[in-house]
């Protein structure tokens, strides 16, 4: 064959040779092009702009235009990083150096810590590095002998990914003249493409995330298109840091965790119980409006539970391990859905009592690495809003539209506008990590498709990411400096009521077996409450807020009065303080203020005596003086509506 056919995005088809390369048809299209090229398309699969094409193929060139590109570019950096470490550091060895959603990272096994000053360094060599332009090229490399050639370089991780991964011949990427990795690619023509990069910091890692392997020092950092738009990210990367949630935790006297207790268990104050107790209460009395039955379940119940649903199998690694009690071993729970699949189970149901929602918050357990675990975000024991929907199978859709329009609801009462959502699907029973048939998934995947769709949901997909008993939706919301959160979880399940033989008699008069849908809204209560304090800042809307309003007065003479006022509005429901320190006001509300309280009620003589309160607002500034039945109104109002803000 000496042609190829290329067919570009607008339906055009050229005639090539063979061998032909994705640079040399964008510089037939046009020079701008071609400069502004970063990687290719080819029949849908990412592909270096050097790499030849072997056959006829749809072709895009993509710039920095294409969010795709955004990958490699950062992927290319990583390499980078990495070539500028063993300049710097030759003794060091490498492990892997994955983009990631917010940049990259690259693991290295180094005795002697990496420093800040170090980091600074790296930073210097590479864009020194960057300068020589140098090319990232493709070579195909026999197994065996990429094998001996890493073995000789003392490159034991690398031989160890090869072994795994590595086809009978397999791709490196070349950087210069001694850098090569073994990667899968692809990556930019040259060191030159990249315009923007920042390391940002330092942690520890495991080998292949195993806390049982080497340890490793992870290097982050960042890289985008254009430096505009790294200054753009490295400024949210500093209004991140103060609303940190750990960080705010402790200034406000949220929750805290003990070390005597162990890492990943949450204590939660007085005023982070109060904040907990108004998602609770509202979710409780969601669930009873839309029609869910609340159940409680237990904490521990026997293995052989486990083992009926799967997860002894299929999710062992993540489960505490079991205690030996007088009748079994017993486990603590890591999912509700067995608990809630027992009390479906407890009686005879009909296909009238169809759908049965149960929902529960339940405290679970799961035994997460040292390594992962972030203040509220990732835990060991927290509480999920979780629930579980059995119905007929003709009834699975509409129960996926209901739970969705839930969790949209949800995010807007909490103050998230947008947000869009993810769907998990199988690898096709590839890799036997997945239960069920062909047909079950089909048939599960396009419930979620069409759930979607109905509901104008933008969606994306996440090939092999799917929970083991079925495909799933996340909801992943985007907080107020533009951060997006994975948050709510709808899934599909064929699988558990199989293993536990549900049934429910149809108008047939005959057994059939139910559909079973789980869904968790605010995914726990942990997590949700750490990316509200994140959100807000700290600065929770007034239904939220632990203390809603505190009252100051300013002399010892309005302290009676001071006193009245805090009494009626913790008589209206008020959540309400009384500040009563001998210390000047103006100290007073600053100390408010730190505490981030909504209002502030300065009394003193003439507000005593017209029976009034002098307003200041957190976020606005002074208010005026107001009528206490005026204010009490207008808070209430603004209680009663869950309005975001003030």
């Amino acid at each position: 064959m000496s042609n190829i056919s290329v067919t570009l995005p607008d339906g055009s088809r050229q005639e090539y040779p063979v061998q032909t390369r994705p640079l040399d048809v964008a510089k037939a299209i046009g020079t701008r092009l071609a400069d502004a090229a970063l990687v290719a398309k080819v029949n849908g699969e990412l592909w270096d702009l050097t790499r030849p094409l072997d056959g006829d193929a749809k072709l895009e060139i993509l710039t920095s235009k294409n969010p795709e590109a955004l990958e490699v570019y950062r992927h290319s950096t990583a390499h980078l990083l990495a070539l500028a470490v063993l300049e710097l550091y030759p003794e060091t060895k490498l492990g892997i150096g994955p983009p990631t959603e917010a940049g990259f990272f690259y693991d290295f096994k180094r005795d002697t810590p990496f420093t800040p000053e170090d980091l600074e360094k790296i930073e210097a060599k590479m864009w020194e590095i960057q300068k020589r332009d140098l090319p990232y090229e493709r070579r195909m490399t026999p197994k065996v002998e990429g094998l001996a050639k890493y073995k000789a370089a003392g490159e034991f991780m690398k031989c160890e990914l090869i072994d795994e991964k590595a086809d009978a011949i397999f791709s490196e990427y070349t950087l210069g003249p001694t850098f090569i990795d073994f990667c899968r690619g692809p990556h930019v023509p040259s060191t030159a493409k990249i315009k923007a990069f920042k390391l940002l910091s330092t942690s520890g890692a495991f080998w292949k995330g195993d806390e049982k392997n080497h340890q490793m020092q992870r290097i982050y950092g960042t890289a985008f298109f254009t430096p505009k738009d790294l200054e753009e990210h490295l400024k949210q990367i500093e209004e991140a840091k103060k609303r940190d949630h750990r960080k705010l935790g402790a200034e406000l006297d949220l929750f805290s965790i003990q070390e005597l207790a162990g890492p990943g268990l949450i204590f939660f104050h007085p005023k982070g119980g109060i904040i907990r107790k108004q998602l609770e209460d509202w979710m409780r009395e969601e669930y009873l409006k839309r029609g869910y039955s609340l159940v409680y379940t237990p904490h521990v119940m026997r293995r052989d539970l486990w083992k009926t649903s799967g997860h002894a199998n299929f999710y062992s690694d993540n489960m505490f391990k079991p205690m030996e009690l007088d009748d079994a071993e017993y486990q603590l729970k890591p999912m509700n859905c067995p608990g809630h699949i027992l009390i479906y189970a407890s009686g005879q149901r009909s296909y009238r009592d169809l759908p049965v929602r149960l929902g529960e918050l339940g405290t679970v357990y799961r035994y997460e690495r040292s390594g992962v675990m972030h203040g509220l975000l990732r835990v060991r024991g927290f509480t999920q809003d979780d629930a579980h929907i059995f119905c007929r199978p003709d009834q699975i859709e509409e129960e996926i539209v209901s739970c969705l329009q839930f969790a949209a609801d949800t995010l807007h009462t909490f103050g998230f506008d947008s947000y869009d959502a993810e769907l998990s699907t199988w690898d096709g029973g590839a890799s036997g990590k997945y239960d069920g048939t062909p047909d079950q998934w089909k048939v599960a995947e396009e419930a979620l498709r069409n759930a979607t769709s109905r509901l104008g949901v933008k969606v994306t997909f996440a090939p092999d990411e799917a929970a083991f008993y079925g495909p799933k939706i996340d909801v992943k919301l985007v907080d107020a400096i533009g951060r997006r959160w994975q948050l709510s979880t709808v899934q599909f399940d064929f699988t558990l009521p199989r293993r536990f033989d549900l049934s429910y008699i149809g108008e047939d008069g005959h057994k059939h077996q139910p559909v079973m849908c789980h869904r968790a809204l605010f995914g726990s209560i942990e997590r949700f409450f750490g990316i509200l304090v994140e959100h807000y800042a700290g600065a929770f809307p007034v239904w939220l807020a632990p203390v809603q309003a505190v009252v100051m007065p300013i002399t010892d003479r309005t302290q009676e009065y001071a006193r009245q006022v805090t009494e009626r509005l913790s008589a209206a429901g008020l959540r309400v303080e009384l500040d009563d320190r001998k210390e000047k006001v103006n100290l007073k509300i600053r100390e408010a203020q730190l505490q981030k309280i909504p209002y502030m009620l300065v009394v003193g003589d003439r507000e005593a005596a017209d029976g009034t309160v002098s307003v200041r607002n957190r976020r606005h500034g002074d208010q005026g003086v107001k009528a206490l039945d005026g204010f009490l109104a207008d808070i209430g109002k603004l209680v009663a509506e869950r309005t975001p803000t003030e």
